[in-house]
């Protein structure tokens, strides 16, 4: 069963009468368990659905629809099924307390996999969860894999029970099901001998296997499991040949790279950023693969669309990561519009010197990086670190931390978005 929590409007549902409240019960008398039966079960134009509406009656509904007939109602989101895995490197086991509740779900869902991209260790899956991905054909799906040898993969799930990743991912290959693959690498647990054969076996998968990430293990100063090394220089280098030789592989036997490291393994080992032709399709951007590339190429694209700024002074919020790569950027924005840029690098105050990343900067690092910085007429910051209830993750409101600002401040996923008159900051270079 499923509930309804908002119909749309001249919709099929608004039409015959469903509203919010109703418990969608079964279509064609199969029941309804989640929000995957109901878009898979409803699909075709002609269904009969079996529903309770909110005062307690039971009613049938044929339903006969053209194509462009949309059903027209929102669901409650379903129970999120968790992690049951200890793993040691665990983002959320290096979470302080104070942050937003949503932040501490461990979730390992499969159907958040399918739906919006969010990776699983399938390690929780039945066979009927096996069964309900292959008839529905939940493809691609985004597994963590970390390791597929299967000793290994127990340690590194801290879980004895984990299923035999290969076998698992075998047989929803042959069921025509794909993946993108992640790997984050612990040094001494899941790098070296173990990296090898997890890539060997992961390429056995042939095109199922779309695409595999590795990324190195991150820790911070809650990270209250984690015993292991951290990620220094040289396993980065180590780590990245590896990636080289089997992309090189991937490359001269199927046309593309395959595998490929994530940005933060290039700036550890100290090595150039490959161009944005590398990544193709930038299918694994959200595991930070390819993400400066990125950037690169929609500063380049998006420069021409700039106004002048002459005599304008632009601080830049970013985190301890990126402040090398930032004065190529803010160079080419200077040039085009003659601001001055300001790089302001931030560490980060909540998760420690550890954490880099600019979208993990929390509401008081923005606030003390900008607080008495009355020579800006304006500051930019990473829009990755707001959600989009517009909180940081230490729970503070941006507009608060705006308001308690000297300047300006917008939030900037590649600074052309805030910079152009019309972009999403509506921000004028009149104002």
């Amino acid at each position: 069963m499923v509930r309804v929590t908002a119909v749309q409007p001249e919709s099929i549902a608004d039409a015959i009468g469903i509203e919010p409240g109703t418990e969608l019960l079964a279509v064609n008398g199969r029941p309804l368990e989640d929000f995957l039966d109901w878009e898979f079960l409803t699909a075709d134009d002609a269904f009969v659905i079996a529903a309770r509406l909110p005062d307690g009656t039971e009613i049938e509904y044929d339903i006969e629809r053209d194509a462009d007939d949309v059903m027209g109602v929102v669901l409650a989101p379903p129970t999120v099924r968790r992690c049951a895995n200890r793993c040691e490197f665990c983002f959320i086991e290096g979470l302080p307390k104070g942050l937003r509740k949503p932040l501490y779900i461990r979730d390992d869902d499969y159907r958040l996999s399918f739906a919006y991209g969010n990776f699983a260790t399938l390690s929780n899956v039945k066979e009927k969860d096996i069964q309900r991905i292959l008839e529905y054909r939940l493809s691609p799906l985004y597994v963590s894999v970390h390791a597929t040898p299967w000793e290994a993969r127990k340690v590194l799930l801290n879980n004895p029970r984990v299923p035999n990743i290969v076998e698992q991912l075998t047989r929803l290959a042959d069921g025509g099901i794909s993946f993108h693959g992640q790997m984050v690498i612990v040094p001494g647990l899941n790098d070296g001998a173990v990296l090898e054969e997890s890539l060997h076996d992961l390429y056995e998968l042939g095109d199922a296997m779309m695409s595999v990430a590795i990324v190195p293990v991150g820790v911070t100063q809650f990270s209250h499991l984690y015993t292991g090394k951290s990620m220094d220089p040289d396993a980065s280098g180590a780590l990245l040949d590896h990636v080289d030789r089997w992309a090189a592989k991937a490359l001269a036997e199927r046309g593309e790279r395959w595998v490929y490291g994530s940005d933060e393994l290039y700036l550890l080992a100290g090595r150039e950023l490959p161009a944005p032709e590398f990544y193709g399709e930038f299918q694994q951007i959200e595991n930070g693969v390819g993400a400066v590339a990125s950037l690169r190429q929609r500063v380049d694209r998006g420069l021409s669309q700039l106004p002048r700024l002459d005599g304008r002074r632009i601080g830049v919020v970013t985190g301890v990561s990126m402040a090398p790569l930032m004065p190529e950027l803010l160079d080419k924005l200077t040039l085009q519009t003659g601001a001055s840029f300001v790089l302001i690098p931030v560490e980060n105050s909540l998760f420690g010197a550890t954490t880099t990343t600019a979208g993990l900067l929390v509401g008081a690092d923005i606030r003390r990086a900008l607080e008495g910085r009355h020579d800006l007429d304006l500051a930019l910051i990473p829009a990755e670190c707001i959600n989009d209830d517009g909180l940081f993750l230490d729970d503070e409101p941006f507009v608060t931390v705006r308001e308690s600002l000297p300047m300006p401040v917008f939030p900037s996923y590649d600074f052309i978005d805030a910079l152009v008159p019309e972009g999403s900051c509506a921000w004028s270079p009149a104002a």
